[in-house]
């Protein structure tokens, strides 16, 4: 425990002098708000049944959050330090393999919640963003559906040859799935052929499931989008397990 302890502090130093997982990761998600916000104001809408833009929108961007770092940070930073030998360093410590992973995905997490907490704390000074949920549920829902990115993210630097062609991979599936997920636009807006094919894309349930406790749904109506979550989430970590190369 003590190790772990240590190399998560480690990983999360490590995270911030990134600067682009950073920015991506605490920064990029507000200037949104502040931008679509300026734009488009937080006044109650009809097709938001109700609620303001902004409103509907700040779940969605805690969604872009898990996003960016599953798609994009985790592959980039462990195929980089692959290709850098870290890996192979780490393997050859007295900690085991298991803890250099679970520390990654605490780090991981932790710079997530942080992101989450920036973000509210922009969309609440600036736009009196509403909140009905139970915060609990929200964090644990954020927590699955981080996990279940995560996931993915780490299945992507297993198959990845190299920092670059995770970096690749990861833009080109994220940047398409953001959009057309609700993650980047809400979803009312989108033609219904878009919306069609965004029931395809893990990050739909992402937003689906974080935007319904945020407005005080119970779990029990989002069942599917637990069961498709947690489907993704073992499907791959199963297959980042089996593919994982240390060098």
């Amino acid at each position: 425990m003590r190790g772990l302890g240590k190399l998560t502090l480690i990983n999360i130093l490590l995270y911030i002098r990134e600067p682009i997982a950073t920015f991506f990761t605490l920064a990029f998600p507000p200037l949104m708000v502040v931008l679509f916000g300026a734009m488009y104001g937080n006044e109650p809408s009809a097709r938001f049944g109700g609620y303001g833009t902004m409103d509907i929108s700040m779940p969605n961007y805690a969604g872009m959050i898990l996003g960016t770092v599953g798609f994009l940070g985790i592959p980039i930073t462990i195929s980089g330090y692959r290709e850098a030998g870290v890996l192979r360093r780490y393997r050859a410590t007295a900690l085991r393999p298991l803890t250099y992973i679970v520390a990654d995905v605490v780090a991981n997490l932790m710079m997530t919640l942080l992101g989450m907490v920036a973000l509210l704390l922009v969309g609440w000074l600036l736009y009196h963003v509403r909140f009905e949920g139970n915060a609990f549920g929200v964090i644990i829902a954020f927590i699955l559906g981080g996990l279940t990115m995560f996931s993915i993210g780490y299945l992507i630097a297993s198959l990845a040859s190299g920092g670059r062609t995770a970096q690749v991979i990861g833009m080109a599936i994220f940047y398409p799935m953001m959009f057309l997920s609700g993650a980047g636009i809400p979803i009312e807006i989108m033609p219904e052929k878009i919306r069609m094919i965004s029931n395809f894309l893990p990050l739909t349930y992402v937003v689906r499931l974080l935007r319904g406790l945020w407005f005080g749904d119970a779990w029990g109506k989002h069942i599917l989008d637990i069961a498709i979550l947690g489907a993704v989430l073992v499907v791959g970590t199963l297959m980042a397990a089996r593919f994982f190369k240390w060098e």
